[in-house]
């Protein structure tokens, strides 16, 4: 059975106690469900049951979580080829989103989508795209589109670093500039291009991109939500109140591989460098550690948000593993040259 429609709202649980206390919590355990989400999905390919390949976000999740809260449900975001915890932070199921990784009937592009190209028209998630960069005019677009309906509604536009080598990129932030469109540029800078560290890649310093379009430019510690949320919450209503598109530069790691089947990295990274980030920069560990501090959370809770989450992902998988697949006729549909 499907599960009730899910939105990037805290849980009810949290409502009835302190509001900020409240969103941090929910914060942590969007978090932790799409770090629960991704070791289900890097399971499926290690057991050979999922079609194709999948890019994990796992240690990046700061970032979606981050953003996604200091956006409305009618807002935009785009995606990236890493793009499970954006589509999730959005307010996607869980169980519609192991369906389409699986190809099955019940996932939100029935299947057609996979990993790569999952959309959700109805929490504002307008696609991932697998060409790096390739979000890009979409995500300003949909700016376009709010000013000229004057709706207040604001896109996100994520991509990571390599995207910063894209010519579209630029054209846009020029456009979004000039006509002061409701626009995010999210850029989560993750070190590496695939296999390539970014300082053989991008000359200069990235921030400064932006700056020459002159676009509101900060660069944040992508590891803690609470930073990245507080600079969402700032850029957001800042184009919300028709001020013009921002540039947030998050700086974080993937725990993974460029893709799943990248399991040997010892060529283009250390491990060592892969245990400092996974060890002292984690995201849940980080915000766990200020929630235990401040006296939000203690043993009992964390047990509680971990019982729920890896309840809701495990059954979602299972929601999916059963779920049928296209009927072959639906082939041509819906599809478009």
């Amino acid at each position: 059975m499907l599960q009730p429609e899910a939105s990037n709202s805290v849980h009810p649980e949290y409502t009835q106690g302190d509001e900020e206390q409240a969103r941090w919590l929910a914060m942590y355990e969007q978090m932790l469900k799409i770090r629960v989400f991704e070791e289900h999905v890097n399971e499926l390919y290690r057991t050979a049951r999922m079609p194709g390949l999948a890019h994990l976000y796992s240690g990046e999740e700061a970032i979606a979580v981050g953003i996604c809260q200091a956006l409305r449900r009618d807002d935009y975001i785009t995606s990236t080829h890493r793009g499970h915890g954006h589509c999730l932070a959005k307010g996607a199921r869980v169980d519609r989103m192991f369906a389409e990784l699986l190809g099955k009937e019940a996932g939100y592009c029935r299947g057609k989508g996979g990993s790569m190209h999952i959309a959700d028209q109805d929490t504002g998630n307008l696609g991932a795209n697998a060409i790096v960069g390739g979000s890009a005019g979409i995500a300003t677009g949909a700016a376009m589109s709010s000013k000229m309906r004057g709706s207040d509604q604001v896109a996100v536009c994520f991509f990571g670093d390599g995207a910063l080598g894209q010519g579209l990129l630029y054209e846009v932030m020029n456009m979004a500039s000039l006509w002061k469109l409701p626009v995010v540029y999210v850029c989560e800078n993750n070190q590496y291009n695939e296999y390539t560290h970014n300082a053989e890649t991008t000359a200069g310093e990235m921030a400064h991109r932006a700056r020459a379009f002159g676009l509101l430019t900060e660069e944040i510690d992508g590891q803690d939500v609470r930073v990245v949320y507080a600079a969402a919450h700032r850029v957001v209503e800042r184009a919300r109140q028709g001020e013009g598109p921002a540039f947030l530069l998050c700086d974080t790691y993937r725990y993974f591989g460029h893709h799943v089947g990248d399991i040997q990295r010892s060529y283009y990274r250390a491990k060592e460098e892969e245990e400092h980030w996974i060890q002292h920069r984690d995201p849940l560990k980080l915000l766990a550690e200020w929630l235990g501090t401040v006296g939000f959370a203690g043993h009992e809770t964390f047990t509680q948000i971990e019982q729920r989450v890896r309840t809701e992902v495990a059954e979602g998988e299972y929601f999916a593993l059963s779920a049928p697949f296209p009927q072959p006729g639906e082939v041509e549909q819906d599809v478009y040259a």
